[in-house]
């Protein structure tokens, strides 16, 4: 059986995306495990946060759920500033270059995420 064009460029992009969410989740596992002290330390007046900070201790998994918590909550602070959960103090103090590297882990997610379902709605559809 012989590819098409299209099934090669479909394959090409599955792939890619695969390989960006395994990408990800080692980028995300290396800031848990080295700046995580650091991330907990500038929001310990966060109570989002703090009801999240034993997930630490959880592992691997726990660490990648804790970034995660915190990269949502970086990237969009309006939510957790109005609900009280989030002290602009904390939010303010906290290192800009981290906060960018949080804030483009969360939108690359969000986009190989939505390729991916993408992906899955055009195959389930029939259109692949």
């Amino acid at each position: 059986m012989s590819m098409t064009f299209v099934d090669k460029v479909l394959l090409s992009i599955a792939v890619v995306d695969l390989a960006g969410l395994f990408l990800w989740i080692a980028v995300c596992l290396h800031l848990a495990y080295t700046k995580m002290d650091l991330m907990l330390e500038h929001l310990k007046n966060c109570s989002a946060i703090m009801t999240r900070a034993p997930l630490r201790h959880g592992g691997p998994w726990g660490k990648l759920l804790l970034v995660g918590g915190i990269s949502g909550i970086v990237t969009f602070p309006g939510f957790y500033l109005k609900r009280g959960e989030l002290s602009s103090e904390d939010l303010a103090s906290f290192p800009a270059p981290l906060k960018r590297k949080l804030a483009v882990l969360q939108w690359s997610v969000i986009g190989l995420l939505l390729v991916m379902i993408c992906f899955g709605i055009a195959v389930k559809s029939g259109f692949v």
